[in-house]
């Protein structure tokens, strides 16, 4: 399916510009996260920060385009139900998404949507609910996710920030692993304690921190 081209192009610098030292750090990315799960299998991944405006959600998308180069199966999932942008990065619409896989409560079709990335799907959040927390750690939750698990190699969840509301606290230990995504020069470091903490206190599994918006030093090449 084709996607927004606007909308996509702007966040997906794996994409946009694939030769390029951001394209490439998306990459190594990808390397260290499978390598380690060599051990203990990562099949599902949930994405978080500290606050927001740290480049979750465009961390995840790029990530999820690097995976599906590698020739992976992978399903990004929009679990931030307060501010969903996962479907505007990839140009698809959200007038059906989790949500409406949750209250359906079915065994019919998921309301996945193929990307224009060959093998990168997207289940976009839908219809936003009044209490976000209570969905995602409801029990409809946990078996979807079970479902989900067999829909592709590797899922991606993405949430809200996990200091300011529960949400991403409350799926951390339904899912094999944690990204915690930092900006530079923006997140607190009393914030990143919080929000390891947080994870820590539920006992979800921390595989990695992203760093983003870090400086290159001056001349640096391969």
């Amino acid at each position: 399916m084709a996607t927004n081209g606007t909308a996509a192009d702007s966040a997906l610098i794996t994409l946009r510009e694939p030769s390029s030292a951001a394209a490439e750090a998306y990459r190594t990315l990808r390397t260290n996260i499978l390598f380690s799960s060599l051990d203990r299998p990562l099949h599902t991944l949930l994405v978080t920060s500290t606050a927001p405006n740290e480049g979750k959600s465009t961390t995840l998308a790029n990530l999820a385009v690097t995976m599906a180069q590698a020739e992976q199966r992978v399903l990004v999932v929009d679990c931030d139900l307060r501010r969903p942008s996962l479907h505007s990065i990839f140009g698809l619409p959200n007038e059906r998404g989790l949500t409406s896989a949750l209250l359906e409560q079915g065994e019919g079709p998921l309301p996945i949507q193929e990307t224009s990335v060959p093998g990168l799907q997207l289940l976009p959040s839908g219809p936003l609910p009044p209490r976000p927390a209570d969905l995602l750690g409801s029990r409809r939750m946990g078996v979807l996710i079970e479902r989900l698990r067999t829909a592709a190699d590797i899922v991606l969840f993405d949430t809200p920030p996990v200091v300011a509301v529960t949400d991403a606290a409350v799926l951390a230990p339904r899912v094999d692993g944690v990204l915690l995504v930092l900006q530079a020069g923006h997140t607190r470091r009393d914030r990143a304690r919080q929000a390891r903490q947080v994870l820590e206190k539920v006992k979800a599994n921390i595989v990695g921190v992203v760093l983003n918006g870090a400086r290159l030093e001056q001349g640096y090449s391969y």
